[in-house]
């Protein structure tokens, strides 16, 4: 849940591309309804509802604390005390301000924290095509890719293409 929130804003790293899929309240709900059914901690959170109006500034700044600690810890491998800091205060916000325990804000938060707690940090990693962070589950841990049906076929087609075009030149 919480890398699903935190990937929420597609192409982060591309101002003139970026989304934010949270952007309308409207794709709030689409979200809680989808996690529900589709996130890896779906049983943990088999109930979500989209936060209030005011606690949707809660649950964004959660959100980029999250990419912030997790997109660091795995670009340099070291834990940032201040995005560490930063990441503890918005789940702690979150968690005192949710309506609900069942609330995006409240369970991203709970996410968070059984995320720090329980994982192989080796196994985070940041998407070589759409830059979402992911966990790679793979057997090997090999994996490049959030995606291989998106993002993998998207690099290996353009790679294909490339050569394609090089041995016409």
């Amino acid at each position: 849940m919480a890398l699903d929130v935190a990937n929420s804003v597609i192409l982060r790293f591309d101002p003139e591309k970026s989304v934010d899929r949270f952007a309308v309240h409207e794709q709030l709900d689409s979200f809680c309804e989808a996690a529900t059914h589709l996130s890896a901690d779906r049983d943990a959170f088999p109930v979500l509802i989209p936060p209030s109006a005011a606690n949707r500034p809660v649950l964004f700044e959660l959100r980029e604390a999250t990419d912030g600690y997790f997109r660091t810890l795995i670009e340099t491998g070291l834990d940032d005390d201040d995005r560490l800091a930063d990441l503890l205060s918005a789940s702690a916000t979150a968690l005192r301000n949710a309506l609900s325990r069942h609330s995006l804000e409240a369970s991203t938060a709970r996410s968070v924290l059984s995320l720090m707690a329980g994982f192989d940090r080796a196994r985070l990693r940041i998407c070589g095509n759409c830059g979402w962070l992911f966990i790679d589950r793979s057997k090997n841990r090999s994996r490049i890719w959030c995606d291989m049906n998106v993002c993998g076929n998207r690099q290996k087609a353009a790679r294909h293409y490339q050569r394609k075009r090089e041995t016409a030149s």
